[in-house]
């Protein structure tokens, strides 16, 4: 890995949490949802917003601990713009805290990094997971960031040619998220309150990843 490409990165993280809600809308109905979703946001005026990208997950496995306790890094390398660098980023547990809460919280570090991430890891001792590809659409409102995407599994892992392509399902997955330093409760007020507007096209909620793995 190339450490002095990483320098700058690494002296601006900071402790970060995740505000998120999450859904699912079928693809006959995708459109209709980003027209809404441009006239609440803030980029209307301009063509909707696109990304493809490809996405490896890595995990560091012990026989010692539960599959949702270990530890796993994402890494995400665009395929629609080949001069972005590659990020790897780390998502945390979710927080229990209150069962009021209008949204799922958890600790959140994303940064840039080299192209040989993937070698790096592995000499680590991660091991791919498993890779997908993502591909659609995002906008903004304020601090908030909606995407509505496709997923991919890749019928060969590690081929990102189209034809290798193989949709998960007939939805987009939909999801509404915001990255702030700690202590930002209002925050999940506020995507409650925008999440509302998108009723009944999508409903978006929190949800508890952890069941997956129950």
């Amino acid at each position: 890995m190339e450490t002095t490409s990483l320098a700058p990165s690494l002296k601006n993280i900071a402790p970060q949490q995740e505000y998120l809600l999450q859904g699912s809308i079928l693809d006959a109905n995708r459109d209709v949802l980003l027209h809404r979703l441009r006239g609440l946001c803030d980029n209307a005026e301009s063509n909707f917003e696109t990304f493809a990208d490809y996405e490896a997950v890595y995990v560091l496995k012990s026989s010692a601990v539960q599959q949702s306790q270990a530890v796993s890094f994402r890494v995400r390398h665009a395929l629609d713009d080949l001069e972005a660098p590659d990020h790897i980023r780390y998502i945390g547990q979710a927080e229990l805290g209150d069962r009021a809460r209008p949204t799922l919280v958890r600790a959140c570090l994303d940064v840039a990094c080299s192209s040989n991430v993937r070698e790096f890891l592995q000499e680590m001792g991660f091991k791919l997971d498993y890779d997908c590809v993502m591909k659609g659409y995002f906008f903004h409102k304020g601090r908030m960031k909606v995407t509505v995407y496709k997923i991919f599994r890749l019928l060969q892992p590690g081929k990102t040619d189209s034809s290798n392509w193989e949709p998960l399902s007939m939805s987009h997955l939909v999801e509404l998220s915001v990255v702030a330093p700690l202590g930002q409760e209002q925050i999940g007020e506020d995507m409650k309150n925008f999440a509302e507007q998108l009723k009944p096209l999508v409903v978006l909620e929190k949800f508890d990843h952890r069941r997956l793995h129950n």
